[in-house]
């Protein structure tokens, strides 16, 4: 037998491997395929929960973008992730980042050192109300929602609560920024003594001014008024990305786990 020249088995080979029907698939073979996104339902071989878990890390991480409701497969698993622990560890976990970064602000201390806090699934807890309503599944409504907000009801998030008091110790001075209506200014001072807080700095709710512009724009207009005002921002504490977004923003924001609704 003649050796084949080493250029020559080269390109043997490499002709091999673009000939159809050659032999040449037997030495390459191409991975098997991989599964299939479902756009509508999720990855094709998940389980219900896996898909939820995953659609629910999309949704916190803002990698969903706007949504309006709590997928139906996704009911049962965001009760249990409400009710059954990982919720509250969840927000542990928020509140302990943001004490290590607190401890960690050097404060001016002349009273314009603030913390900015959300209310509605960041300082107080509804989840009566949407364990009540399908637990996000179903599309908001504003009139069984302010039936809720003047029962006075909500409670405190123990993480949140604890890290308020923890942030007050230190030396700051809390702000508290909520979207809802000057309206219900009273019936929210008296939730928020009812659920153990107090010592906030100021309460700033939507006037009429307010009224049709989007979250961020209206919350971060806020800030604005109190940088204006000489006040430091160190920390923002909120549910929504819109609580947090928007210039401008403190020096460190905190994202609580919120899979229940999507406000922008």
């Amino acid at each position: 037998m003649i050796p084949t020249p080493l250029p020559a088995l080269l390109s043997l080979l490499l002709l091999s491997f673009f000939t159809p029907g050659s032999s040449a698939r037997s030495i390459l073979k191409s991975p098997p395929d991989e599964p299939r996104f479902l756009l509508s339902t999720g990855r094709s071989g998940w389980s219900d929960d896996q898909y939820c878990d995953s659609w629910r890390l999309s949704a916190e991480t803002n990698n969903a973008g706007k949504w309006s409701t709590v997928p139906e497969k996704c009911v049962s698993f965001v009760a249990k992730y409400i009710q059954k622990g990982k919720y509250r560890s969840d927000s542990d976990m928020v509140a302990q980042d943001s004490l290590t970064f607190a401890k960690n602000v050097t404060l001016a201390g002349d009273g314009k050192d603030i913390w900015v806090f959300d209310i509605d699934e960041t300082l107080l807890s509804n989840v009566p109300y949407y364990k009540a309503n399908g637990w996000g599944s179903k599309k908001f409504n504003e009139t069984a929602w302010d039936e809720w907000v003047f029962q006075a009801k909500a409670t405190a998030l123990p993480a949140s609560i604890k890290l308020y008091y923890e942030l007050l110790k230190l030396g700051f001075h809390a702000v508290i920024l909520t979207g809802r209506d000057e309206s219900q200014r009273s019936i929210t001072e008296k939730n928020l003594l009812y659920a153990g807080y107090h010592s906030w700095t100021r309460l700033i709710l939507r006037g009429d001014s307010d009224k049709g512009k989007t979250a961020v724009i209206y919350k971060s207009s806020k800030r604005a008024e109190l940088v204006a005002e000489g006040y430091l921002i160190h920390g923002s504490s909120g549910d929504q990305w819109s609580d947090l977004f928007g210039s401008p923003m403190a020096t460190r924001s905190f994202k609580l786990p919120n899979p229940m609704y999507f406000i922008s």
